[in-house]
């Protein structure tokens, strides 16, 4: 049963509900992640890199919600409940206890170089099915990649 019925065409609803679902989850797990790391860092670094661990939560919570409304407005449940991101997250395990400093920094480099990668291709999947979804994924990319740049810098 549709609530909210899109404009879309069925094959291209179905495109855009997959990327923007398969977002909803990498930025839930991003933000995890990142709150996570946040809470366990030490080392000399601690106070910028716990700093700047905040500003990637505060950018993937912003988004999370951007997507999830996206979807519901073109007739799609968004689903961001802890199951569905542990099954389909694609970062990956966090490890357990305190985390270095440079070792935080690494993390998130890679944590957040999986998840423009994805998000690339969601820009690449809906460029004709949705522009307007596609525009939500640029700048959610650019975002995320400027996140990704200055972890990169921090270990230079």
């Amino acid at each position: 049963m549709y609530v909210v019925k899109s404009p879309l065409p069925d094959a291209d609803l179905k495109t855009v509900a997959e990327a923007l679902q398969g977002a909803l989850v990498d930025l839930v797990d991003l933000s995890l992640v990142a709150k996570q790391v946040h809470w366990n860092v030490i080392g000399p670094r601690f106070r910028s890199i716990h700093l700047q661990l905040d500003d990637v939560v505060d950018t993937a919570r912003l988004h999370s919600d951007t997507v999830a409304e996206r979807a519901a407005t073109l007739g799609v449940s968004p689903d961001g409940r802890a199951v569905t991101v542990a099954n389909t997250g694609g970062i990956g395990e966090t490890a357990a206890g305190w985390i270095k400093d440079k070792d935080a920094v690494g993390m998130l480099v890679t944590a957040l170089g999986a998840v423009i990668s994805r998000m690339r291709e969601r820009v690449e999947s809906t460029a004709d099915a949705d522009p307007v979804s596609q525009d939500i994924f640029i700048g959610i990319t650019a975002d995320l990649e400027k996140h990704h740049w200055m972890f990169q810098a921090e270990n230079g």
